[in-house]
């Protein structure tokens, strides 16, 4: 079988505690850009000036929800939500019973990538401890290499932390922010940066033999690529993914 498991990735888990009424959901909706009433969705928890602090994969589970994201900065996206959860009865926790699995395909009764159908589908699963394959086996390597030929960025590596305004993420283009569900941390910002149309840089995916040293955000020179934060007129079309229309169609 495919390797499909991607150990790179961790799942959190928000749940109600035993005996309350608390809905994660509301919980959560008040914090991130996108609309977690519409799941699965990709979403980013800001600073309150609109810049990326961390991008994930919001999940729904029964009364729980469960979020998709890095395995490194795990612990430290857990804290900053336990900070906002004050005295309301939720649970946040890593879950480690669970992985995040990824197939570069579609039509395996899996969700499409929220973001963009072309990078495939993912879905949440239970760990077969007694599959010794699945212990040790990923798919993170493909992912990331099909993720970057689609021209799509994340993380931390890429998206920076605190450093980049989350339109500037291409979050309109790849379904990651709401601007009807109401208010979010960083949403004033980012709103008024929609409505003036003024998204100055972007996040691109370039070859890594064009990239811009001082421009560059990360680089996998094994694979060729690197990620360069660029004002929009300097992004050549030759390297503009095509779900990016040109900015004066956007």
């Amino acid at each position: 079988m495919t390797a499909s498991r991607l150990f790179d990735r961790a799942v959190i888990r928000l749940s109600p505690r035993e005996g309350s009424q608390e809905d994660v959901a509301d919980f959560l909706q008040g914090l991130v850009t996108a609309d977690v009433r519409k799941l699965p969705t990709w979403a980013g928890l800001l600073t309150p000036q609109g810049k990326a602090l961390f991008d994930f994969i919001v999940w729904p589970s029964g009364h729980d929800l469960l979020i998709d994201c890095e395995a490194d900065v795990a612990p430290a996206l857990i804290k900053r939500l336990s900070m906002y959860r004050l005295r309301r009865a939720i649970d946040i926790a890593r879950d480690d019973s669970l992985a995040v699995h990824w197939r570069p395909h579609l039509g395996d009764g899996a969700a499409p990538d929220p973001r963009l159908p072309a990078l495939g589908e993912r879905w949440i699963a239970a760990i077969d401890q007694t599959d010794p394959a699945e212990q040790e086996t990923g798919a993170d390597a493909e992912w990331r290499a099909h993720r970057l030929r689609m021209g799509v960025t994340e993380g931390r590596a890429e998206l920076g932390d605190g450093e980049t305004l989350w339109l500037e993420c291409n979050a309109v283009e790849l379904n990651g922010v709401s601007f009807t569900k109401g208010c979010y941390v960083g949403q004033e910002n980012t709103a008024r940066m929609n409505w003036r149309q003024k998204v100055n840089r972007r996040l691109i995916v370039v070859p890594f033999a064009r990239s811009d040293e001082k421009r560059r955000r990360t680089a996998y020179e094994d694979l060729g690529f690197a990620v360069d934060h660029l004002r929009v007129e300097a992004i050549d079309p030759a390297v503009r993914p095509a779900w990016l229309p040109p900015e004066e169609e956007a």
